[in-house]
């Protein structure tokens, strides 16, 4: 359990909670809600909202709901639905019976807003969505008035009945509140609450042929379900006014508290749900759960385990101003849990055949490997041992720098949990001049053992029986972008993509233990980085392995493992 599980934090969003419930607002209860709108997958974003309202709850005793505010049926779908709510489960949170929708409040919310009408307090405008925004004026110069404004309540009755009877097309009619044209704040002049929309809705088909406005449907959900504090992003902050007067026309007591606070900006990835949305259209990537994707599909296919995510969520807090957060910190998060749980495996990525030219040919051993050198109860595996080997291609060199400490004409290594081996010679393909194939000697008194003459061995590598290595695929991940805040430049996020964001290797070798690893599954590939197991590419006989995260805190690099 990690340290964010165990700890309860405080901030100052727990602080207005702890003013409220000295106060006895409420009657002492604190209930939250995770709101997403359902036309696209949740990302890391969403994932540090869903901690903080679930961690709010649970560290209050009180209820967190999940609501689906779905109230525009363009991109909405039960995709969308269904991946959120595997990947809010995955995360480790439940909201047991408090699943909710938007949608099944479309009766109620309509009526509301018959009340608005009858109470003076909206009106059916017939201008076009230009002429409303031209009407609404500039942070400088106060609105105007829509020619609709004074109709009366009976007309807008009507107008607003005529409307959902579908006798008006598209963008012809709107419901706007009756608010204040000369407001400062725009968001107060006369916003649309209601719009005509022909379009069907994933869960109520053709019912609806007008929908609620967000700002309309999100308050009066929340009090419709009880709702006690409304934490949103900071975006919302200039809507809290028409957040407070909605409920202040409709409903009386105690009514939910809108507070915001700073989205999470990560540094090297986009947040923005319509760049995610043209990334998987345009096909820059393969899917939502691309291994690339800030998604947390995306993070939990890559191998990213859910407690790390967690840990990232309570390390970077919860703030009142922007600021950009270094994705090292969430690669930290990751890579700290899996050098933990993890265990060790052997894999080849890049393999250089090795034949041990004394070593029989017939005979295989087998050496005992600790799945963890750090946590004995994770056991042992045995891994064979025969005269022809793999080694990475990058352990040998022909001509050395000084301080490398690998396998080189004149040099011995030890293969680790196995035996000294020295440079006898080596094979060169004819046309290219790339080395294929080395041969080696190797010293039988070595055997998990110093050299008894007392030598010192510098460099210790990981090897492969190439007689029983699995033939696998590996996908070495990087970074999808390669500027550390792509969001601020142009519009064209496109030039920000990095193109060495997936380095694919096709002839990879992995030790027999991994054969039928379970999709899913993470181990360290030992001086390599932690990997993962595919979950939809891997198969028995022909594994996947997505780089989870390098060993250090690199640009993507497998570092120098000399």
């Amino acid at each position: 359990m990690t340290n964010s599980d165990t700890v309860s934090p405080t901030d100052f969003i727990r602080e207005i909670i702890d003013a409220d419930l000295a106060a006895g607002k409420n009657d002492g209860r604190v209930a939250t809600r995770f709101p997403p709108e359902p036309n696209g997958y949740i990302h890391i974003g969403h994932a540090k909202s869903i901690c903080l309202n679930f961690g709010i709850a649970a560290q209050y005793g009180g209820t967190c709901n999940l609501r689906f505010d779905d109230t525009d049926p363009s991109g909405e779908s039960l995709e969308y639905v269904e991946s959120i709510i595997d990947n809010i489960r995955w995360l480790g949170f439940d909201w047991e019976d408090r699943q909710f929708f938007a949608s099944d409040y479309f009766e109620r919310l309509y009526q509301f807003a018959v009340r608005l009408i009858e109470a003076g307090k909206a009106y059916v405008c017939d201008l076009s969505a230009d002429e409303i925004r031209e009407y609404r004026g500039t942070f400088t110069e106060p609105g105007k008035d829509s020619p609709c404004r004074n109709r009366s309540v009976e007309e807008n009755l009507d107008l607003f009945r005529r409307m959902r009877d579908g006798e008006f097309e598209d963008g012809s009619h709107v419901l706007r509140a009756k608010i204040d044209m000369a407001s400062p704040n725009i968001v107060m002049r006369d916003p649309v609450i209601y719009r005509i929309k022909r379009e069907p809705h994933y869960r109520t088909g053709n019912t609806w042929v007008i929908y609620p406005m967000y700002d309309f449907a999100h308050c009066l959900s929340d009090a419709i379900e009880g709702i006690t504090h409304s934490i949103c992003t900071l975006e919302f902050e200039n809507n809290r006014p028409l957040y407070d007067w909605i409920l202040d026309q409709l409903l009386e007591g105690d009514r939910p508290r809108q507070i915001e606070f700073a989205r999470l900006n990560l540094s090297y990835t986009v947040l923005s749900k319509r760049v995610l949305i043209e990334l998987v259209r345009e096909g820059y990537v393969e899917g939502w759960d691309d291994p690339r994707m800030p998604t947390v599909a995306g993070m939990k296919r890559r191998g990213y385990p859910a407690g790390a995510i967690r840990e990232f969520c309570a390390q970077i807090g919860v703030a009142k101003n922007d600021n950009l957060i270094d994705v090292a910190l969430l690669e930290h998060c990751v890579r700290e849990e899996l050098n933990e749980k993890a265990p060790r495996a052997m894999a080849v990525l890049r393999p250089l055949k090795v034949v041990i030219d004394n070593y029989p040919e017939d005979v295989t051993e087998e050496f005992e490997c600790a799945n963890h050198p750090q946590n004995p109860e994770m056991g042992t595996r045995m891994l064979p041992f025969s005269r022809e080997i793999y080694i990475e291609r990058d352990d040998f060199q022909e001509d050395p720098p000084g301080k490398y400490k690998r396998l080189a004409p004149g040099r011995e290594v030890r293969l680790r949990n196995a035996y000294v081996i020295t440079y006898e010679s080596m094979v060169k393909d004819e046309k290219t001049g790339e080395v294929v194939e080395l041969h080696c000697s190797y010293d039988p008194e070595t055997k998990n053992a110093p050299p008894a003459d007392g030598r010192k061995i510098k460099g210790v590598i990981h090897w492969l029986s190439a007689r029983h290595a699995i033939p696998a695929e590996v996908r070495l991940y990087d970074r999808l972008f390669q500027v550390p805040n792509p969001a601020a430049g142009d519009d064209d996020f496109t030039r920000s993509l990095n193109p060495e964001s997936l380095e694919t290797l096709k002839n990879c070798f992995v030790e027999p233990a991994l054969r039928d690893a379970t999709p899913g599954s993470r181990c360290q590939f030992e001086r390599l980085g932690y990997f993962c197991v595919d979950s939809r590419d891997s198969a028995p006989d022909r594994p996947v392995f997505n780089r989870v995260v390098a060993l250090r805190d690199t640009w993507g690099k497998m570092s120098d493992k000399g």
